[in-house]
Formats: structure tokens, C-alpha cells, sequence
């Protein structure tokens, strides 16, 4: 699809940035891509991926990375929300209280940052509607978001709210990389090559200076 981004795209010296970049993410605080078109595909359609909180709990985190595991709780606490109808506080409880710590196999996330996860959460449902407005602004006329899967509507959700309220930290492609490395522990279709171009192009509209002339 035209306007995605991967990590082969990028020359070695690029690599070790990034990955230097999403380390000392990973190590807490202080606390490239084309313009990508509006993306194809069909999300929605059938795909074989694990819903949070049901079997399997979502991708499982290699240890020693918190701030991973803060995104993947965020992402299952955004679609138990929507799903449930709860409100985005007593879900955020539940995890602190019970998800979090626990196995994959009990839709559980051994490791995670829990300030950073609340953040997510907190963020997404307080500004939920500016944030879907701006989501929709990437997608295609015929594939609202309302159409998408609802864990990838969550992730979607999950990264605009770090995108648009992070500070410009950590790093926009950081966010990008987190985020694709966890649609691809949810999905085996075409879904996170759809949110590979949506999050480049809401990073590019949010992110604007990270994406200046002259930066990678």
C-alpha cells in the first residue's frame, strides 16, 4: 500500500537511531516514512486475530518492556470499554487491579507501565471525540471508523492519543514501530498494514516538525 512504513526502508545509520531512540523510550522518561495515502484494504473483513480478553490476551510482550505492555493494556482497556459500555476509569481499575501482573492466557499483561497505561486510557476517553474526528480524517469515505475492527478502532485510538497529547515525546516513528509491532500480536491479515499508513499519516498531521524538510 502506498505510504507505508517499515523499518527496511531506513539505511543502517537511520536503524541505530531508532532503535536507540525506542530504548531509552523502553527506559522511561526523560521520558522514514512517505506521505502516506489515505489507506486501502479492508479492515473490517475477516481476519484471524485474538480479541483482548477473550483466549489469548493479545501479543505477548518480550520481557523488559514496560512501556509495550502499557500500550497493549490500553489498547484491551479502550475495546472492553467500547464493548462493555463501562466507563474508562472503572476499566482502567479493573487492569490496575487484576489485568495487569497476570498471564497472557487470562487476556492478562505480566508487564506494563501503569502510569503510562492510565495516560492512554484517560486520554483517549477524555478527548474521545476529537480524537475519532481526527482518525477519520485518514480513512477512506467508504470505510468510516465506526466499520473498522473494534481492537484495531482501539489502536487506533490508543496511538492518536499519544500522538496528539505526548508532547512530541517519545518520538512519533517510536509510536509508529509500538504500535505495528502490536498489530501484528492482534491480527494476521491485512489490518496492520492498514494502520502501518492511517498512524504515518496522522503522525504527519500531528507531528508536523518531526516531519520537516531535512528529517528523517
Amino acid at each position: 500500500m502506498s505510504g507505508n512504513w517499515k523499518t527496511s526502508d531506513l539505511g543502517t545509520s537511520e536503524l541505530d537511531k531508532l532503535r536507540a531512540e525506542m530504548e531509552a523510550e523502553q527506559a522511561g522518561p526523560p521520558e522514514a516514512p512517505k506521505p502516506a495515502a489515505r489507506p486501502a484494504g479492508k479492515p473490517g473483513g475477516k481476519s484471524r486475530h485474538r480479541r483482548p480478553g477473550q483466549g489469548p490476551g493479545g501479543p505477548q510482550v518480550r520481557g523488559g518492556r514496560p512501556r509495550t505492555g502499557a500500550r497493549v493494556a490500553a489498547v484491551q482497556a479502550l475495546y472492553q470499554s467500547e464493548h462493555t459500555g463501562e466507563a474508562a476509569e472503572a476499566v482502567i481499575q479493573q487492569f490496575l487491579s487484576h489485568r495487569i501482573g497476570g498471564g497472557f492466557e487470562d487476556g492478562g499483561v505480566p508487564e506494563a507501565d501503569r502510569p503510562l497505561f492510565g495516560t492512554i486510557v484517560r486520554t483517549a476517553a477524555k478527548h474521545g471525540d476529537r480524537l475519532d474526528g481526527l482518525i477519520v480524517t485518514h480513512l477512506d469515505a467508504d470505510w468510516p471508523l465506526m466499520r473498522l475492527d473494534p481492537v484495531l478502532r482501539a489502536l487506533l485510538r490508543a496511538a492518536c492519543a499519544e500522538f496528539a497529547e505526548g508532547g512530541g515525546q517519545p518520538p512519533a516513528r517510536v509510536v509508529i514501530n509500538e504500535y505495528l509491532d502490536i498489530a501484528h500480536g492482534f491480527f494476521g491479515g491485512e489490518e496492520p498494514r492498514f494502520a502501518n499508513g492511517v498512524l504515518d499519516a496522522l503522525a504527519r498531521s500531528l507531528r508536523p516538525e518531526e516531519f520537516a524538510a531535512g528529517r528523517k
